[in-house]
């Protein structure tokens, strides 16, 4: 396998795996989920995707006392999911060492993991997505709920509700929310919903001006970090969000644009970027790969 095809094969491996899963429990599993039960407490969380959304998102959840299941495709994503929470109670120790904001102790004995999606739903009260960038896989997994949720220092969560969305199913979440010490924003089911949808175009208008030539990346992450007062330049903060993420998402609004949508976006905003496209296919995805935009020590 070539390091240019390595990546998109192991996704689309593991997209397949996915969508997989998902068809097993549509229609069964998904029939006892808290969408189709009367508003209870929520006390059981589990959360779809262990990378390092899902993961954090499940070291909060566990901390303040749900039960969680964290679901994968496979235990080797599993395995990387507790490292990744592992890793994270240490760093944020170590800023805080006479108070540590989490306990591993506490952390772990609150999660479940499982490959097993019938299983991971079975008793869930809430259910949260972390998965992969992909439309369909998304809309098969929910079909009532799109939600974002935290990772562990962020303080924000945008709660968004569809046209079919319960308010009793917001109000549940937004309680959750405050559980989680986080604060709570609402929004309307619109692509990228707020941050994102403000984030996502910036940073394209940014690889755009690489690729026209206007200026270097690094030029332009001085610029916005000197003369906006960003903490981090737009090209780096795609290198740390993931180009292959953000090519997925460029993707999935420019099929909404071609397929007579309306959602407020144009054409122009969503038009591909071959420099974006180049740098996927050579496995060049950012902060995780080693290199996108910046190189990075792994």
């Amino acid at each position: 396998m070539t390091r240019s095809s390595a990546p998109s094969t192991v996704a689309a491996a593991r997209l397949a795996v996915t969508s997989g899963h998902l068809n097993s429990i549509a229609g069964s599993a998904f029939s006892t989920s808290a969408a189709s039960r009367n508003m209870q407490e929520i006390k059981n969380v589990t959360i779809f995707g262990a990378g390092l959304m899902g993961a954090g998102i499940a070291q909060v959840a566990a901390h303040v006392g749900f039960k969680v299941t964290l679901c994968d495709v496979t235990d080797d994503a599993l395995n990387n999911g507790r490292k990744i929470i592992e890793s994270s109670i240490q760093r944020l120790a170590k800023k805080s060492p006479d108070a540590p904001p989490f306990s591993s102790e506490t952390v772990f004995s609150n999660l479940n993991t499982t490959t097993d999606p019938t299983r991971a739903v079975s008793e869930a009260d809430l259910v949260v997505e972390a998965i992969v960038e992909n439309l369909k896989v998304k809309q098969d997994l929910f079909k009532l709920l799109d939600g974002s949720a935290p990772s562990p220092q962020m303080k924000l969560v945008e709660v968004v509700k569809a046209p079919e969305t319960a308010e009793e199913t917001v109000e549940a979440l937004l309680a959750v929310c405050k559980k989680m010490n986080k604060t709570a924003v609402r929004c309307t089911d619109t692509p990228g919903f707020i941050v994102n949808r403000l984030l996502v175009p910036y940073m394209f208008e940014a690889i755009k001006m690489v690729e026209r030539g206007d200026a270097s990346a690094a030029d332009v992450d001085v610029a916005m970090k000197l003369g906006a007062g960003h903490p981090m330049g737009p090209l780096q903060l795609a290198d740390f969000v993931g180009l292959d993420t953000c090519h997925h998402i460029m993707t999935g609004w420019r099929e909404k644009v071609e397929s007579g949508e309306d959602v407020g976006l144009s054409k122009d905003l969503v038009a591909e970027s071959k420099m974006l496209t180049d740098l996927v296919a050579a496995g060049k995805l950012g902060r995780k790969s080693g290199e996108g935009f910046f190189k990075y020590e792994k």
